[in-house]
């Protein structure tokens, strides 16, 4: 039996500056599963993504992976350096493939449905980011994501290309950036106690709810193991609240078990977990 990857529509552009498509994983000239390629422009650097992977017929007989490996040809072809695979957290035999495979859980993605906006600790008040501090704020958000990049497995060129890129592209107004709400978090003394950037509405959910994302969540390195990371993330659940939204999510690197089991304590689940490697 031949197994063979075909287009099932021509290939798109991306907003970003990318290409997508979506191909039939054959067998025998009959389709029995999908997927789609997508390749994305990051500082520089060509990234791949594998997503929509799904066997409908004959699964156990190395469609998936055949369609896995298939895809990753398409973008060493389209220039890509690293691959990454979007998987549902229902999908535990997707999970297992992409380890057989060589890929390496890198983050999860976690989500919440809001209801009533908590309340911030007593003496703790929330500020907004303006121009003058946004140069220096925005410094530190990059390192530490390049940071957190390199240590979900990243090579340092690779991280803060996409570092760069991915600051440029969400904040391309600096802090009059639409849509953004970007808050220190301040007690009684002079110093902030940590920020917050959050994204009011980067995509719409299957009934057609909008659902915010927080991006960074940042405690003062003097100010840590007070408690200040949950109050940054109940200060999310209000500025989310306040803008009529009622879902939000975030990514969390697999490492980070410390955030992990903080957003999990606040109702958190996870809902996807994204593998990766590099293209040779």
């Amino acid at each position: 039996m031949t197994t063979t990857l075909r287009p099932e529509g021509p290939e798109t552009p991306t907003a970003a500056g990318g290409r997508t498509r979506r191909w039939r994983i054959c067998a025998n000239g009959r389709p029995v599963g999908a997927l789609r390629t997508s390749l994305v422009p990051r500082g520089g650097q060509l990234w791949g993504e594998i997503a929509e992977l799904e066997v409908h017929e004959g699964r156990g007989r190395g469609r998936g992976t055949f369609g896995a490996l298939a895809a990753e040809e398409v973008l060493r072809g389209w220039g890509c350096t690293r691959v990454d695979a979007d998987i549902p957290e229902s999908s535990q035999l997707a999970r297992s493939l992409a380890v057989t495979l060589g890929y390496s859980e890198r983050m999860r993605n976690m989500a919440k449905r809001l209801t009533a906006p908590p309340a911030l600790p007593p003496g703790l008040t929330a500020h907004p980011i303006g121009a003058e501090e946004f140069p220096d704020w925005l410094a530190d958000a990059k390192e530490g994501y390049l940071r957190d990049l390199v240590s979900s497995g990243l090579a340092e060129e690779q991280a803060r290309a996409k570092s760069d890129a991915d600051h440029l592209n969400l904040l391309p107004l600096g802090a009059g950036t639409p849509g953004v709400a970007l808050r220190r978090l301040r007690g009684a003394g002079p110093d902030p106690l940590g920020s917050l950037w959050l994204a009011l509405r980067v995509r719409d959910l299957s009934d057609g709810a909008p659902m915010a994302w927080v991006m960074v969540v940042e405690v003062a390195e003097a100010h840590r193991g007070h408690g200040h990371g949950r109050a940054l993330m109940l200060l999310a659940e209000r500025e989310c609240l306040a803008a009529g939204v009622r879902d939000l999510g975030l990514n969390v690197f697999s490492g980070n078990e410390v955030a992990i089991r903080l957003y999990e304590s606040l109702g958190y689940r996870v809902t996807n977990r994204v593998y990766g490697k590099t293209l040779i």
